[in-house]
């Protein structure tokens, strides 16, 4: 017969506890929709939508400060597929790039060895995608090579940086947080270092500075506390180094860019947020705390909404969303973010404190929180329809919800996710000046935290481990590998090591568990033992529990008070007998099944060192025997002529027997254990029933020292001592062989599971090894400060080939044999809920499965066995448009760069299709009473910034200039202000502001005489010219800003845009063309800046393509994208502009072409393909020939004839 081996799959894995302090920023989650959080040296990879781990990756040999995943804002294809890549910085300044499925490094990079301060990657340009820009301690920032681990180049600064932040609207722009203040850096580039040392500006600290207080009228009310704080607040930035006194810095938390509108950016203190308007280095809103609140620890701004998602002190996450400037009421003063919604705070002790929390970067509707003990709590923000009753008087406007789905308005009967996304939760914040949308397509709605997912780490060590008994051929149908774990609170911890998840958590004690010992596959023996007492006597607990019903009971019964500690507890292997080992009492014996004390030793009991039961027993002779007299009773009740043959005594005590043993549904078979005493000597004793026997002793073996622990299996028997001996007996040959490790102390070795498995696993103080019992020779070994950095506390074996070992810093590893600690792979994953990543597949694979969800138009139906069943509805929906379902598939695969194209080109199409359709409703007079036709859509978000509609450009930076001029409290500041005035064509207001200047100022003579200029201006031909004159030869002369804004004042605006251009100014170009210009004018220039942005040295084709997209040059876009190889971004994008007809214009130009190279045929063909506009053509073309439209020839005739003519 052939033996064959059944292998329950246990995945290499680790178990994480609770984080170290070190681990508080170490926490990212990606684009991939994945988070990595640092735990000591690990880095543990979490899916937040079933919150599970998934992966932990080990590697690094010191604890992990800072993780960022890369971005996914690239084109993805076979060549650049979708990939889990990562980068991680630890404390002794290591970064490694891991691929993650695999748990393999990609590179190593370390440069000094200080931790690292901050990581990002860089996400902007189209060539590569692999540079890693970090920060190493003091003062040196330096971009790598992600993918080479090759350094690109290094720059140090005078201050030591803490942390940086890019801005999201232009990446050669980016501030550093320093010890002392920010530095700001404009010119950012992969190819050389920033050539200068950055503008230094300082924060003066809130509360130091002098408060610019206007006198308040006398009817106002006084000011609260937050009020007061906002004027305290007026100038925060300064280009001097605040005095000494003024400065209690640097108690600026964190600081970053909004992504939601350009130029802005937040500062974050304990008690207030500063939102900073850049071009005026000046604060335009304060979120404050009022006394009694709660700091804040943390913010994050979103990009699809002006919003915040602050974290506080206690655990409680808030979303404050900024108020609306459209308000009725008084002029605005500055940003107001009101707060929307707050989840439940933790309860914060000494070890339990919020370290830091993410939001999904996809949907910013996630928020998952960290907390030290190892918890990641995963909230969703969900949104309510209906009013709320409550507190009518909180002064909060309503919030609407926008009732579209993936950008387009909702069919009448169309499916939708709920809450796919932020911005298909709340619409737009208003701006002044704007309307509001009619209130029949918005709904009213509240904002609310729902707590769904917890994971939790394993407590604070010591650990005790046990694993359940091995599998064998009997167990195999109802095995589970549990591992025991008994904790330093009194808990015992089961986890199923499959899946790696905790199975239960059960209170046994009120001290730390000492020991475990498992009495069948679902229960166990455990016990703890108090702290002593002045009499060196404690308390001690021996508990039998029971798994599947948690029944929990003293096992000694009353005993356990003041007595001697609990050495050890040891089951016999038929789970038959227990032996309790005590420190200064000698030894008990009981009987496991009845709960009975078989034997307590006598006083003049030796004591015991080390003990363990004897694998050999005779159990089967007993079954032997007993099927014997089974069928000697059963011949005998068949024949009474027989009786007399067989003795009756014989048969009474045979009948005698079997009611006992059926009585006790067991027969006691004997079994053996050894142990020894302080000197060394062997004892063995034979337990049968309640009958204990004393055997043969063995003298002490000279070589070695005091016996520390003993293990047996087969015939080998092995003795550890504490010196760091080894001594392999073998019974069979009566053989004994020593082996000095030089390890010290021998604290535990067990034996493999498995028959004829020899292997031995050996735990000392500093490490553990592996032994070959058979050959007797080392197979591996673990040290700290060699491989490890962690000490082993407790070691176990969980299958034939793998270790268990729980170690100080709070983990528990489950290894391979040759104990390397190694991260696992993924497809070895036993997983209990399915996990959505597309990530996770073979590059091939995830672009079957999208192009399988974007379009199938070869089947006509959609077809759906993948996903999850929510989505599966949405996805099947025949309502669900293309460029819907493309938004919908880019947000499911986290492909940033997907969704940035489709949702401007989603916005234009339907804009530019809707301009259309109005102008030839128009033309042909129709009343629009179908009402079929949507109301003109929502503008694009402000987040798009220049790529928005010029109407709503123009209203948010004249609402920005009005608020920067409320907030104004220097010259400097009315200077700036009169001068954006200016390029805006508020020629009043400028005037104003500069006739404000003081006597005494050094350019109040040039101010004033700006003035006049300003209001004086007529068109009449001289003035234009001398003005156009003097502003070319101030630009010639490096006097840029100046000469521009001459140019504005006479209406000349785009020349000052190609002046800007020339001069490098592209961005500053494009946003005085979309303030000042005329459609047609503005357009030709983003033209040109979207030819300098494809131009080979700038390399940014994909932000080029947005810039048209917003222009409607559609044409050029599907030329671009597929010139740029994006096949199937160019398939769907043609596709999507046929369905809207915004294609029709080029084949109706094309029409008119033929026509005049006198092509009648070929015209006809292309005017029947151009919709309503082509009609008109075919009508002009048949006249006077009575020839109907529909006698067009087909295409290959029309094709002949051309080549014929030509």
């Amino acid at each position: 017969m052939i033996p064959y081996t059944v292998n329950i799959k246990l995945a290499a894995r680790t178990l994480t506890g609770t984080l170290n302090l070190q681990n508080k920023t170490a926490v990212d989650w990606g684009w991939q929709g994945l988070i990595a959080q640092g735990c000591h040296s690990s880095i543990l990879i979490i899916d937040p939508k079933t919150a599970q781990t998934i992966q932990v990756l080990e590697r690094h040999k010191a604890n992990v400060v800072k993780v960022k995943w890369s971005r996914e804002n690239y084109y993805h294809n076979l060549s650049s597929p979708y990939c889990l890549r990562l980068a991680s910085g630890d404390a002794s300044g290591k970064i490694i790039v891991w691929d993650v499925v695999s748990g393999t490094a990609h590179c190593e990079i370390q440069e000094h060895s200080k931790p690292i301060q901050d990581l990002e990657w860089l996400w902007n340009q189209d060539a590569s995608r692999d540079l890693l820009l970090a920060v190493h301690p003091p003062n040196y920032i330096v971009l790598w090579n992600g993918d080479t681990g090759t350094k690109l180049w290094k720059k140090s600064y005078a201050e030591n940086i803490l942390s940086f932040s890019f801005d999201p609207f232009d990446p050669s722009n980016m501030a550093l947080l320093t010890s002392e203040g920010i530095v700001f850096i404009t010119d950012f580039s992969h190819s050389k270092p920033p050539g200068s040392a950055g503008k230094k500006v300082y924060i003066a600290s809130p509360h130091a500075s002098p408060a610019h207080t206007k006198p308040a009228p006398a009817a106002a009310p006084a000011p609260t506390g937050a009020k007061k704080a906002l004027n305290k607040v007026k100038v925060l930035i300064t280009n001097e180094k605040p005095t000494a006194e003024a400065v209690t810095l640097n108690d600026c938390l964190q600081l970053s860019y909004l992504p939601s509108k350009r130029n802005h950016m937040l500062l974050l203190y304990p008690r207030e947020i500063l939102i900073l308007d850049l071009e005026l280095s000046q604060t335009v809103g304060v979120v404050a705390i009022e006394r009694s609140g709660v700091p804040f620890i943390q913010v994050i701004p979103c990009a699809q909404r002006d919003a915040l998602y602050c974290l506080h002190e206690n655990g409680c996450i808030t979303l404050r969303v900024c108020r609306s400037t459209a308000a009725p009421e008084e002029s605005v003063q500055e940003l107001v973010y009101d707060l929307r919604s707050q989840c439940d705070a933790i309860r914060v002790t000494k070890t339990v404190r919020p370290y830091r929390m993410v939001i999904c970067p996809v949907n910013e509707n996630n928020a998952a929180l960290m907390v030290s003990d190892g918890r990641v709590m995963l909230w969703e923000l969900k949104a309510y329809t209906g009013r709320a009753a409550a507190n009518p008087n909180s002064g909060l406007s309503p919030l609407y919800s926008p009732v579209s789905f993936c950008g387009a308005p909702l069919g009448p009967n169309q499916k939708r996710i709920q809450d796919l996304s932020l911005n298909s939760m709340i619409g737009q914040t208003l701006i002044a000046g704007e309307t509001p949308p009619p209130s029949s397509n918005q709904q009213e709605v509240q904002l609310k935290f729902l707590l769904t997912g917890l994971l939790s780490g394993l407590p604070l060590p010591p650990f005790a481990l046990r694993m359940c008994p091995p599998l064998t051929t009997k167990n195999i149908n109802h095995y589970q590998p549990l591992l025991a774990v008994g904790t330093s609170n009194g808990s015992v911890l089961v986890y199923n090591l499959t899946s790696g998840l905790l199975h239960k958590e059960l209170s046994v004690h009120s001290c730390e568990v000492r020991g475990i010992e498992w009495v069948s596959l679902t229960s166990f023996l455990s016990f703890a033992t108090s702290a002593p007492n002045n009499m060196g006597l404690v308390r001690n607990e021996l508990q039998h529990v029971d798994l599947p019903t948690g029944r929990c009971f003293a096992f000694r019964g009353e005993r356990g008070n003041d007595e001697p500690p609990i050495e050890m507890i040891k089951v016999s292997h038929l789970k038959q007998y227990l032996v309790v080992v005590f420190r200064d009492k000698p030894l008990e014996l009981w009987d496991i099944r009845t709960g009975t004390l078989l034997r307590e030793m006598a006083k003049n009991f030796p004591t015991v060192t080390a003990l363990e039961w004897s694998p050999s027993h005779n159990l089967k002779s007993l079954k032997k025997k007993q099927m014997a007299a089974r069928e000697a009773m059963a011949r005998q009740t068949v024949s009474d002529a027989e009786q007399s043959s067989v003795e009756s005594s014989v048969i009474s005590l045979l009948q005698d027997a079997e009611s006992k043993s059926e009585t006790s549904q067991a027969i006691s078979a004997r079994e053996h254990f050894v142990f020894t005493d302080t000197d060394g000597q062997v004892y063995h004793i034979t337990v049968e029933g309640n009958t204990v026997k004393d055997g043969a002793r063995i003298p002490p073996d000279g070589s070695m020292g005091s016996i520390a622990c003993i293990a047996w299996k087969g015939d080998t028997l092995v003795l550890g001592d504490v010196d760091g001996n080894l001594n392999f007996w073998d019974l069979k040959a009566r053989l004994s062989r020593g082996i000095p490790t030089h390890r010290g102390w021998v604290k535990k070795i067990r034996f493999a599971p498995g028959k004829g498995n020899q292997k031995l696993l050996v735990m000392y103080t500093d490490g553990a090894e592996v032994w070959d019992t058979k050959e007797v020779q080392m197979v591996s070994s673990m040290r700290i400060g060699r491989n490890v950095n962690y000490r082993i506390l407790d070691i176990d074996w969980c299958t034939s080939d793998k270790v268990v070992l729980a170690s100080d810093d709070g983990c528990i590893r489950v290894l391979e044999m040759a104990m390397k600690s190694a991260s696992y792979r993924m497809d070895e994953q036993d997983l209990t809920d399915p996990v959505w990543c597309p990530y996770l597949l073979l590059p091939r694979a995830a672009l079957t499965l999208k192009a399988f969800l974007l379009l199938q138009p070869w089947s006509g139906t959609f077809t759906m066995d993948i996903t999850q069943v929510d989505m599966k509805s949405v996805l099947q929906d025949p309502e669900l448009s293309l460029l819907q379902r493309c938004l919908l598939v880019s947000r499911l695969f986290g492909d940033e760069s997907d969704l940035n194209f489709w949702t401007v080109a989603s916005h234009y199409l339907q804009s530019f299709a809707q301009a259309r359709q109005l102008s030839v409703s128009t033309a042909e007079g129709q009343a629009q009473n179908d009402g079929t036709q949507p109301s003109p859509q929502n503008h694009l978000d402000i987040c798009h910034d220049v790529l928005c509609e010029t109407s709503y450009f123009q209203k948010f930076q004249l609402d920005r200039v009005h608020l920067q001029e409320v907030k104004r409290s220097s010259y400097e500041h009315t200077k700036k202000c009169a001068d954006q005035l200016l390029l805006l064509g508020q020629t009043d207001r400028a005037v104003q502001l500069l006739l404000e200047t003081s006597a005494d100022n050094s350019s109040y003579y040039c101010d004033s005489l700006k003035a006049c200029l300003v209001t004086t201006i007529t068109s009449s031909g001289p003035s234009q010219s001398t003005i156009k004159l003097v502003a070319t030869n101030m630009i010639a002369n490096g006097k840029l800003a100046e000469g521009v804004q001459l140019l504005c004042l006479i209406d000349k605006a785009a020349d000052a845009c190609r002046y800007l251009q020339t001069y490098g100014e592209w961005n500053r170009a494009a946003w005085l063309a979309k303030v000042r210009l005329n459609p047609a004018e503005s357009s030709d220039v983003l033209k040109r800046w979207a030819e300098h942005l494809c131009s080979p040295q700038v390399n940014q084709k994909s932000k080029a393509i947005l810039v048209l997209l917003s222009l409607g040059c559609f044409y050029k876009v599907g030329e671009m994208l597929h010139s740029m190889r994006h096949f199937d971004r160019a398939a769907l994008f043609i596709e999507a502009c046929l369905k809207y007809g915004v294609m029709e214009a080029a084949f109706l130009d094309y029409a008119r072409l033929l026509r005049s190279l006198g092509l009648r045929e070929g015209a006809a063909l292309w005017a029947s393909r151009a919709g309503s506009a082509g009609e008109q053509l075919m009508e002009e073309l048949f006249q006077g020939e009575g020839v109907t439209p529909e006698a067009i020839p087909a295409e290959e005739e029309v094709e002949t004839d051309e080549k014929s003519t030509e």
